[in-house]
């Protein structure tokens, strides 16, 4: 049955599953690298921003706009634009792990974005009865912000986990390696559709697995949080 309905997908199962490791990978590392960068710049954004615990206008504006620049690069062409940096920073441009590089570098604005959106969701009434408490702006961040915005915090990882999943198939048309490679390199340039079908449906698994995850977390944190 499979041998006639796939007849080429069925006869590279370990491709597949190497191909579906590689993604998990590329997925995992540049999500913890991505976040950990993102997080930072996200909370700079908030603290430097109008009305912030340390408001700055000149850093605000230029990490803004920085914020702004690399949302509006399309990732095909922010590929190819850092080349000699990923080159430079991992050695070659081809493979699962030269892909990380710009898949962090096209998803730290991004997230940033995300993050201080989701901490300005929080209540100011919270921030303003913190620092009458003499609470420092160090401990407000942590323990006022951090803590009161982590739901809208997870959704954002979230959906930030989910477009990078995306992304990885994009960097796998270019030697990224993936499933994304695996589809086009041996499904969509050979005509083996039934290839390029289970390469999407994995995907596809991916993407809803991440996605019942989050919705599980976010459960549980909206949970605990009442409580």
């Amino acid at each position: 049955m499979i041998e006639k309905y796939f007849p080429y997908a069925s006869q590279i199962p370990d491709d597949f599953i190497q191909a579906s490791l590689e993604t998990i990978y590329m997925t995992l590392v540049s999500a913890l690298i991505a976040g950990f960068l993102g997080l930072i710049l996200g909370i700079i954004l908030l603290v430097t921003g109008k009305g912030g615990l340390k408001e700055n206008k000149f850093i605000y504006t230029i990490l803004d706009k920085i914020v702004d620049i690399g949302r509006s690069i399309p990732f095909v062409i922010l590929l190819a634009v850092i080349f000699p940096f990923t080159r430079l920073i991992v050695g070659t441009i081809v493979g699962t792990t030269a892909a990380i590089v710009p898949l962090v570098v096209g998803t730290v604005p991004f997230f940033a974005r995300q993050i201080q959106n989701a901490l300005l969701e929080v209540n100011p009434g919270v921030i303003e009865a913190a620092k009458s408490m003499g609470v420092s702006d160090l401990g407000i961040i942590f323990r006022v912000y951090l803590r009161e915005g982590l739901v809208p915090i997870i959704r954002a990882c979230n959906f930030t986990m989910i477009s990078i999943i995306g992304l990885t198939a994009m960097a796998g048309a270019v030697g990224g390696g993936g499933l994304g490679q695996l589809a086009i390199s041996k499904g969509y340039q050979r005509y083996h559709n039934d290839v390029t079908l289970v390469a999407l449906v994995i995907i596809l698994l991916l993407v809803f697995i991440t996605q019942i995850i989050g919705n599980l977390t976010i459960k549980v944190a909206s949970k605990n949080k009442k409580s």
